[in-house]
């Protein structure tokens, strides 16, 4: 008997638009979707016109749906495995289904599409060419602050997840331990309200606290460089470019050098004086 095929389809984060025309197809011709939430995912494909078997896949039930699910795939069937938002697998158990999968050579096929942080990054004006992903800190202070200082001499933006309910919390944290560094806090991506808030950390916990927050969030964290070249541009020749050339003021020109190569704000300042004959 041929086994079926597990198709991985990303969803959209907010915006329904955010779909490509081939996870639409793949999601009406599959014999059965997986869906972390049957609820939430329904919706979507009520919206689509589509009208599928549903079963539920999720943290606290992976191990027998997981069975159930294979047991689906080795009989023929074509399974979709797909999330409440974004790309599956990225922060969620699916990853243990698909590996299950392959070692029972079942194929496995990815159906790009959106992810949050990805989303984030690409907007965030921060060096995109290395970076680490690292998810949810834990949900605990001193575990979290634990995660925390292990990443303090990170050489690469640092981007996690985080709930509305502990941004305050984890950013706090984040400027205890790391410092006063540039950060990109990414709210509601791709929604009606989408807030990209970009600054210091100190600057940040200030906005959210007066702000309110709503949403799922992103953070960006830039790593705590030392002055000097930023992909084999000097950092007097960006300086130079922004005071002079673009004629922005000696503060936005900081500003944006700044976010832009994850150097202290401190330093870029000093810099700039030199510059301007400040």
């Amino acid at each position: 008997m041929k086994k079926g095929t597990l198709y991985i389809v990303a969803t959209p984060i907010g915006n329904l638009e955010d779909i490509t025309f081939r996870a639409v197809r793949i999601l009406r011709e599959v014999d059965l979707i997986a869906a972390e939430d049957t609820r939430h995912s329904r919706k979507l494909l009520t919206h689509l016109g589509i009208s599928k078997p549903l079963t539920s896949y999720y943290d606290h039930n992976k191990e027998l749906k997981g069975s159930y699910i294979l047991d689906k795939l080795k009989s023929g069937l074509s399974v979709a495995l797909v999330s409440d938002a974004g790309t599956p697998c990225i922060s969620d158990p699916g990853y243990q289904l698909v590996r299950a999968a392959s070692q029972a050579q079942i194929t496995v096929v990815p159906i790009p599409g959106p992810s949050a942080f990805l989303a984030a990054l690409s907007a965030s004006g921060l060096q995109t060419d290395s970076f680490t992903f690292e998810g949810f800190l834990p949900n605990r202070r001193e575990k979290r602050r634990s995660k925390l200082s292990t990443l303090k001499e990170e050489k690469r933006v640092l981007i996690f997840y985080e709930s509305p309910r502990r941004l305050l919390s984890s950013l706090t944290d984040m400027l205890e331990v790391f410092g006063d560094r540039n950060v990109v806090v990414a709210r509601e991506i791709t929604k009606v309200y989408e807030e990209l808030m970009r600054g210091l950390l100190s600057e940040s916990i200030t906005h959210f606290s007066e702000s309110g927050i709503r949403g799922e969030v992103v953070i960006l964290v830039a790593p705590d460089n030392s002055p000097g070249k930023i992909d084999d541009k000097p950092l007097g020749e960006l300086l130079r470019h922004y005071l002079f050339a673009e004629k922005l003021s000696l503060k936005d020109a900081v500003k944006k050098v700044s976010l832009e190569t994850g150097l202290k704000r401190g330093a870029v300042y000093e810099e700039a004086l030199i510059i301007s004959g400040k």
